[in-house]
C-alpha cells in the first residue's frame, strides 16, 4: 500500500493483503475485502463495498454519484461481490432512493469503458463487454453475457444464460437461455453452446428449444403460447424460470424473427 502517492480516507476499511497502487483515490465510507488489487489511478468513492479477491483496473470509478436528476445526495451504496474484475475506465454508479444500492455479484467481469448505472442489479458470473452501457435499474441474471457496445434501456431485465450480440440496442426484456441479435433485436435461437458449457444436458436443452419454438414460431400470441407451454411441456426448473420471467416482464419480451 502506497500511502504517500495515494489518497486514502482514514475512515476507509481496508482488508488484509489488499494492494493499493500509486495514485489511487479511496474515499470515506468505503470497505475493501481481503486480497483485492487496486491498480493505479482507480477511484473508489464513498459508498463503495468491494469484496474479496477483486481487481480494479486503472481509470475505473466505483460508487460515483448517480447520473440521475432525482438524486438528492442520499447515502447509498455500490456493492461489488467477490472475485469480480472491473477493467480500465469502467464505471459503477451507486444507487438512488429507488433501491438504495447498485449491486454487481460474484465472479463478474466488467470490461473496459462499460457503464453500470444507478440501482442496477447484476447477479453472479455476468460478463459486460467493452463499452456496453447499462441504464438505471437494469437487472442482469446469472451467467448472462452482453457483448461489446450494447446499449440497454432503463428498467430492462435480462435473464439467465443469455447471450446478447455486440452493438445491440436492448429495449425489451430478454428471457432466459437465448441469443439476441440483428437490428432491431430479435430472438436468434437458444444459447446451446453456452448451456452445454455450463452443464445442461441434451434433454434440458431440447425442452428449452421446444418452449421457445412454441413461443416464437407457433404463430400464437404470447398469452396463448404461454398457456400452451404450461399445459403441454413437462415440468422443469427451466420451464418454470421462463414462464415466471415472462409473467413478471413489465416491458414485454423481445420479439421473434418471424413476427
Amino acid at each position: 500500500m502506497d500511502q504517500v502517492l495515494s489518497s486514502i480516507h482514514p475512515d476507509a476499511v481496508i482488508g488484509e493483503n489488499v494492494t493499493i497502487s500509486p495514485f489511487v483515490t479511496i474515499g470515506k465510507n468505503v470497505v475493501i475485502g481481503e486480497n483485492t488489487y487496486i491498480y493505479p489511478n482507480a477511484v473508489i468513492l464513498s459508498g463503495a463495498r468491494i469484496g474479496k479477491n477483486c481487481r480494479i483496473f486503472p481509470g475505473a470509478v466505483i460508487a460515483g454519484i448517480p447520473q440521475d436528476l432525482k438524486f438528492r445526495g442520499e447515502e447509498t451504496l455500490a456493492i461489488i461481490g467477490d472475485n469480480t474484475t472491473v477493467r480500465e475506465c469502467a464505471t459503477v454508479n451507486r444507487g438512488t432512493a429507488a433501491k438504495g444500492q447498485t449491486i454487481v455479484g460474484n465472479d463478474c467481469l466488467l470490461m473496459a469503458y462499460s457503464h453500470t448505472a444507478h440501482d442496477c442489479i447484476l447477479k453472479n458470473n455476468v460478463i459486460i463487454g467493452n463499452a456496453t452501457q447499462l441504464a438505471g435499474e437494469v437487472e442482469v441474471d446469472d451467467y448472462a453475457i452482453l457483448s461489446g457496445g450494447a446499449l440497454v434501456h432503463q428498467f430492462t431485465k435480462i435473464g439467465q444464460h443469455v447471450m446478447i450480440q455486440g452493438g445491440s440496442r436492448v429495449g425489451k426484456d430478454i428471457p432466459p437461455y437465448i441469443i439476441i441479435g440483428r437490428e432491431p433485436i430479435t430472438y436468434s435461437g437458444v444459447n446451446i453452446i453456452g448451456l452445454r458449457r455450463r452443464g445442461f444436458d441434451n434433454e434440458k436443452i431440447g425442452s428449452i428449444q421446444e418452449i421457445y419454438r412454441i413461443l416464437y414460431q407457433s404463430g400464437m400470441n404470447n398469452k396463448d403460447a404461454v398457456k400452451f407451454i404450461e399445459e403441454n411441456i413437462p415440468a422443469s426448473a427451466e420451464k418454470e424460470n421462463i414462464i415466471t420471467f415472462i409473467a413478471n416482464s413489465a416491458r414485454g419480451i423481445v420479439r421473434g424473427y418471424l413476427e
